[in-house]
């Protein structure tokens, strides 16, 4: 799908990666709505952006509030023709830790976020996909979603973590058999170590000796990067069900 004149849905686009890929996709000609909760934040890159972008205060796993983002998105740009799905949280606990089991309240919100998340904004934008002229290829709509590496290397603490990332890859396949048939492709980026504000409060001299653990480039990602793929996958239309690891060759060990 060429990405010109094409109107993106991000969650997260605020900060991170998703930042990175509304800035990218308004440099290539696209509209994008941004959802995140931060306000000011988000007005402020909305505003940086021009009139290629919109500003949403967006709860992903409220239907009313993401139903309103895309309405908010459809009247402002009239279409929605990608959607990638960057919000997400991670709340590290052990299954059994030293004040004992786990918070099942922790674990459904880690679930809650990054899987039912991810859903309720899949199934609002794809529904306003279905309204769009098919390209020369039959294409609709784009779908990008967001895992993790700990979806298949996740490390001690990440029980929820890695099980809502894992959850990610693991439904891409069906949806998109059932997409096939109108049109839209879905595909899934694990990135790795990437530097991105949940780093922030990082000394410099630690990020440094976490990026010598990647094999190469030995350094963290750069969120320019996982744009640059998403901007791939959008105009490459023989991607479709795969997940991406954008990792440096990183595998992470068990300890």
């Amino acid at each position: 799908m060429e990405i010109t004149n094409k109107v993106a849905v991000i969650t997260g686009g605020v900060s991170g990666l998703g930042n990175a890929c509304a800035q990218m996709f308004v440099e290539s000609g696209a509209k994008v709505a941004l959802l995140d909760l931060y306000e000011d934040s988000g007005n402020a890159l909305a505003g940086k952006l021009g009139g290629g972008a919109i500003f949403c205060k967006t709860d992903v796993t409220d239907e009313n509030e993401v139903q309103k983002a895309i309405d908010r998105t459809m009247e402002v740009f009239g279409a929605v023709h990608i959607a990638i799905n960057c919000a997400g949280i991670g709340i590290p606990a052990k299954v059994i830790g030293k004040k004992g089991p786990m918070s099942m309240k922790s674990f459904k919100k880690v679930i809650d976020v990054n899987l039912s998340g991810t859903m309720n904004v899949i199934r609002l934008t794809a529904e306003k996909m279905l309204l769009n002229i098919p390209d020369e290829n039959g294409e609709v709509g784009v779908v990008i979603n967001t895992a993790s590496t700990a979806a298949f290397d996740g490390q001690i603490g990440q029980a929820a973590y890695s099980a809502s990332k894992s959850a990610l890859v693991g439904m891409a396949l069906p949806i998109a058999r059932e997409f096939a048939d109108y049109g839209i492709r879905i595909n899934t980026i694990a990135p790795g170590l990437f530097d991105t504000p949940i780093l922030d409060g990082i000394k410099k001299e630690v990020k440094e000796v976490i990026g010598q653990m990647i094999p190469f480039p030995k350094r963290l990602g750069i969120p320019k990067e996982f744009a640059m793929l998403a901007k791939h996958v959008v105009e490459n239309v023989m991607l479709n069900a795969e997940t991406i690891r954008l990792d440096g060759a990183l595998r992470m060990a068990a300890k």
